[in-house]
């Protein structure tokens, strides 16, 4: 906790100093660290738990009250009004001080109580911290990727406007059919929608980003190395079966000490559990002991002291049925948090080998598709070159252009959806950097 203070603190500071030309993904995760909401809120509810705490605390100190009266008679019993008001005059002051002495215990259930919520309060800061910094790579990643995929749609394009003019070329001289110049007009016209469709989609990424850093402007991002994480994602790629189980077993290992839903559900079942004993207390009789005095004067008498009173006072409950009532409510309470952890375990385990079997298969994607796409514009080039000697049609050249742009598109989408499923697994094994994470994953097996 204390290094997400001093991370949101850094943020903070540095919110004034990022250049509008370009946003980094550091920066980007500072941002919407310092723009996030539900952060804010975070830090007002371990306020508010922690205040809870310390009033609890304040119920155990002696109770002290000051109190103070004056009275005087305006008219007697039969009737007639005072000739002397200030004379019928009298005030008093007293003092007294009350302290429990034995509760049944319930004070320290209590203070355990609120001990624990404050941890609780913790966990869910600690959770959505994580959580925002998956939100602010999610929507780097897809920003860049739209850009990425916009960058391929133009490139198709420029293809097909270039096989166009082949064709007109062809077409006034008699060398094609009017079935293909009108297949390479086809072939134009849904490339150039395609770029269309690809700009729309660069541009709701763009908002996205925007909203979530609270930037004014679309930034421009700072582009990927891709090449930081060849060994990584070669490794990953050559995983056998035998060796991704032991990978699963050690992440589930790290991720089920640090992750904070988890943590949290097992804060609320000992929470339930402490429920269930304060509940158990109200059997318990309750003593109190209190000490009151003051001053009192009047015009007759003056000033003299009231007398001293020294108070014991308890209690024993007989509605026996009432407290047997809110012990067993406490009980089922108790019995659903038993099973809200269950559920969040499964729900980890779940969660965290679909985003490494999804990792494991973009890494393997990423080889496959590049070799693909290497492959597909090699083929591209040698049809082209027919296309322009008239020895092919143009549906094979849409045929070989079509094939480069699916492998491009497929590349684009593999490499960022490896770092998106290594940004999900961070956030359930709630790494505090990412470098942890890789370094865990290198050191299982991976050559």
């Amino acid at each position: 906790m204390k290094k997400i203070f001093l991370i949101l603190a850094i943020a903070f500071s540095s919110v004034y100093f990022i250049e509008a030309e370009t946003l980094t993904l550091e920066q980007a995760r500072l941002l919407a660290l310092t723009n996030s909401r539900s952060i804010a809120k975070d830090n007002l509810a371990i306020k508010n738990s922690k205040l809870t705490e310390q009033s609890q605390f304040y119920t155990n100190l002696p109770s002290l009250s000051l109190g103070a009266n004056a009275a005087m008679t305006l008219w007697n019993s039969d009737g007639m009004g005072e000739k002397n008001l200030a004379d019928t005059l009298t005030a008093g002051a007293s003092l007294s001080v009350s302290q429990k002495l034995f509760n049944g215990g319930k004070s320290l259930v209590q203070k355990a109580i609120n001990s624990i919520a404050v941890d609780m309060a913790e966990k869910d800061a600690l959770a959505d911290y994580f959580a925002v910094l998956n939100a602010a790579d999610t929507a780097y990643y897809e920003l860049l990727q739209a850009a990425a995929s916009l960058e391929s749609a133009e490139s198709a394009l420029q293809t097909a406007e270039l096989s166009l003019s082949i064709a007109e070329v062809r077409s006034q001289s008699g060398m094609m059919n009017p079935g293909d110049y009108l297949q390479a007009l086809a072939e134009k016209e849904s490339k150039e929608n395609a770029r269309n469709q690809a700009k729309r989609d660069l541009l709701l990424k763009g908002v996205k980003i925007r909203n979530l850093t609270g930037l004014k402007e679309v930034p421009v991002l700072e582009a990927l190395d891709f090449e930081a994480h060849e060994a990584l994602i070669t490794g990953l790629a050559l995983l056998t079966e035998t060796e991704t189980d032991v990978l699963y077993a050690n992440l589930l290992r790290t991720s089920a000490a640090n992750n904070p839903t988890l943590a949290k559900a097992v804060l609320a079942n000992q929470q339930a559990e402490k429920n269930v004993v304060l509940a158990a207390r109200d059997y318990s009789p309750s003593l109190s002991v209190s000490f009151s005095t003051g001053l009192n004067y009047s015009v007759a008498n003056g000033l003299e002291p009231s007398t001293g009173k020294l108070s014991l006072s308890g209690s024993i409950p007989l509605d026996f049925w009432v407290t047997a009532n809110n012990v067993e409510k406490k009980r089922v309470a108790q019995d659903q948090a038993a099973l809200d952890y269950f559920e969040a375990e499964e729900n980890l385990e779940t969660e965290l080998q679909t985003a490494l079997l999804d990792l494991i298969a973009q890494a393997g994607s990423v080889l496959s598709t590049r070799r693909a796409y290497e492959y597909a514009e090699k083929h591209f080039e040698y049809v082209m070159e027919l296309f322009r000697l008239s020895q092919n049609s143009v549906s094979t050249l849409s045929d070989a252009s079509a094939l480069v742009s699916s492998n491009r598109n497929q590349l684009i989408r593999s490499q960022y959806g490896f770092l998106l499923s290594l940004s999900k697994i961070r956030t359930l094994g709630a790494f505090a950097e990412e470098d942890a994470l890789i370094d865990l994953l290198k050191s299982t097996g991976i050559r």
